[in-house]
């Protein structure tokens, strides 16, 4: 999944980050805001893990991401169809 495409549907992702990562707060949410990066370092931060392991839990994430979604998400003209 291009994560791209993440970033830009993250409030309609807020749901599946949460079942992955309950301990994440609306706060850190709203600091994440869909970048990659952020995310993995909030995950370090919240569960104690290293980094390496929160870059794993993401990449793990970003690959059972699937086009069901972004299903109801609104379309970007630059996303393909």
């Amino acid at each position: 999944m291009n994560w791209d495409r993440i970033e830009g549907n993250w409030k309609q992702l807020k749901g599946r980050v949460t079942a992955q990562w309950g301990k994440l707060t609306d706060d850190d949410f709203d600091v994440v805001a869909g970048r990659r990066e952020q995310l993995a370092g909030k995950i370090q931060e919240r569960y104690g893990v290293a980094k390496d392991e929160a870059e794993r839990q993401v990449a793990a994430w970003e690959r059972h991401a699937g086009d069901d979604w972004f299903e109801g998400a609104k379309k970007r003209p630059t996303d393909k169809v």
